[in-house]
């Protein structure tokens, strides 16, 4: 399994599906979750892109340093998974957390972005979810992964299909609840030491964006997309009915097609930079 090695020395975890000489889509999971949570759309996928998952630091088998984490170094390890699995740009796919590190990733790097794709994510963090989300924090260190688990489940499963799915959560998501208590502590405290900068800067984003929400998500409500939709020029709203902020999975055929049909108009439209221009000429 190849590791890319983070500008601080951190081993940061991924894997590839697909035929290298397919168009590439890079995967970026949420808070406490791993690569695995991708599993539906990498096999969706597989025949037509190839597809590159990671672990953020603190999750799966990327390192699990202690200390502080911030966002904008986990958007930096995504640029080190390209960078070494030698992919010059790609479709970038974000969910929740990893949706603020998409958007950060095609601020900082936007050669490298060939679309953006943002799924139950938000751009800046209100005082009730800050509130939430240290909660999780604080049950993880003094009760463990489990008893967080158990929370935040609640929070990414629609009622109808919390049951039908719980089982799957294991081990696709939302919560990978082996993980150290402290690594996710961190990642908790990368979201929220975030601050309001990112949304000031989303208006230079110009690669094609589609923002996804499901209408009954409680964790980043609509309200959060649209503001998203708003401030990004090249910005379409997608709202998938019934999908709660694991949307991914419980809606996982709904939101696979409207994911295709994007990526495969935005690859239409791309036009390579850098490297990749002088290859294809």
């Amino acid at each position: 399994m190849p590791h890319a090695t983070a500008s601080d020395g951190v081993r940061i975890h991924y894997e590839v599906i697909g035929f290298r000489r397919n168009p590439p889509v890079l995967f970026v999971q949420g808070l406490g979750a791993e690569k695995n949570s991708w599993n539906l759309q990498r096999a969706a996928l597989a025949l037509r892109w190839c597809t590159v998952a990671l672990d953020n630091r603190g999750a799966g088998r990327s390192d699990k340093p202690e200390g502080t984490y911030d966002l904008e170094q986990m958007a930096d390890d995504a640029i080190a998974v390209l960078d070494h699995a030698g992919i010059e740009s790609a479709h970038v796919v974000g969910l929740s957390m990893g949706g603020a590190i998409s958007q950060i990733i095609a601020l900082k790097h936007p050669s490298r972005v060939r679309s953006l794709t943002l799924v139950a994510t938000a751009c800046r963090n209100h005082e009730w979810r800050e509130e939430l989300l240290q909660s999780w924090a604080d049950v993880a260190a003094t009760e463990g992964m489990g008893a967080v688990g158990r929370e935040a489940a609640r929070w990414m499963i629609g009622p109808r299909s919390f049951r039908r799915l719980l089982p799957a959560l294991g081990w696709m998501g939302p919560l990978q609840l082996f993980n150290p208590a402290g690594a996710f502590v961190s990642q908790v405290r990368a979201i929220l030491r975030t601050t309001d900068q990112l949304q000031a800067e989303l208006s230079n984003i110009d690669c094609p964006t589609m923002v996804v929400v499901g209408n009954q998500d409680v964790l980043t409500p609509r309200g959060d997309a649209e503001e998203i939709a708003s401030l990004i020029p090249t910005a379409e709203l997608v709202i998938i009915s019934g999908g709660a902020h694991g949307l991914h999975i419980e809606h996982a055929t709904t939101f696979n097609r409207i994911l295709l049909e994007f990526l495969g108009r935005a690859e239409k439209a791309y036009v390579p930079h850098g490297r990749a221009a002088r290859e294809a000429v």
